[in-house]
């Protein structure tokens, strides 16, 4: 099976469809027929490709690198790319904002070079995959959020897979928890903009 598009692409070429002819919108609409009957796959980034090729759900690899409190790079222990994932469930400072490093750091000492489980689950706005992360048994999201280093993801009126946790690191006012400025990322990102 071929690798996915980045599902942003989607999203662009919406809009590139609506400034074009109609003549062109059915070239490129007939385009994935195309595909399907042996023709050239497009040309897509390195990084696109490694990030959406979906390996098995459940798999075993190495931590390779901690971007920020809620992601990091995994190869897989028997081969092949390096996968960018997000832990699913959580939502991390960005690295610019209040607790941010204190976040990447408590994540880069908890899986950093180690041996981990991965459960697929979807992808992100950013091509990431999400994931359940586990450390010797240990889910590492839960525990980012027991000890106060990352929100459960809240989504609508959901308040999250983790929010017993993060209830009581707020009673003890553990991590960010116990800083007056913290705020969750979305909220930041809204007043202040992207981190550079």
């Amino acid at each position: 099976m071929g690798h996915l598009p980045h599902p942003s692409i989607f999203g662009q070429a919406r809009g590139f469809l609506r400034l074009w002819p109609c003549w062109l919108c059915l070239v490129l609409a007939a385009a994935p027929v195309a595909l399907a009957d042996g023709g050239a796959p497009p040309l897509q980034p390195v990084a696109q490709t490694a990030t959406l090729a979906k390996p098995a759900s459940q798999w075993v690899g190495w931590v390779t690198k901690v971007v920020d409190g809620d992601t990091l790079h995994v190869q897989p222990a028997q081969g092949g790319v390096t996968h960018k994932l997000r832990i699913k469930g959580i939502d991390a400072p960005e690295v610019c904002q209040a607790w941010g490093l204190q976040s990447r750091e408590a994540l880069a000492r908890l899986v950093w070079g180690q041996r981990v489980t991965v459960q697929l689950n979807d992808v992100d706005d950013h091509g990431r995959w999400l994931a359940n992360v586990f450390v010797n048994g240990e889910d590492v999201g839960a525990r980012l959020v027991a000890q106060g280093h990352a929100w459960s993801y809240q989504f609508r009126r959901d308040p999250g897979p983790y929010v017993f946790q993060q209830q009581q690191a707020a009673i003890n006012r553990l991590g960010l928890f116990g800083q007056p400025q913290a705020m969750r990322p979305r909220e930041f990102r809204q007043r202040h903009g992207p981190c550079p």
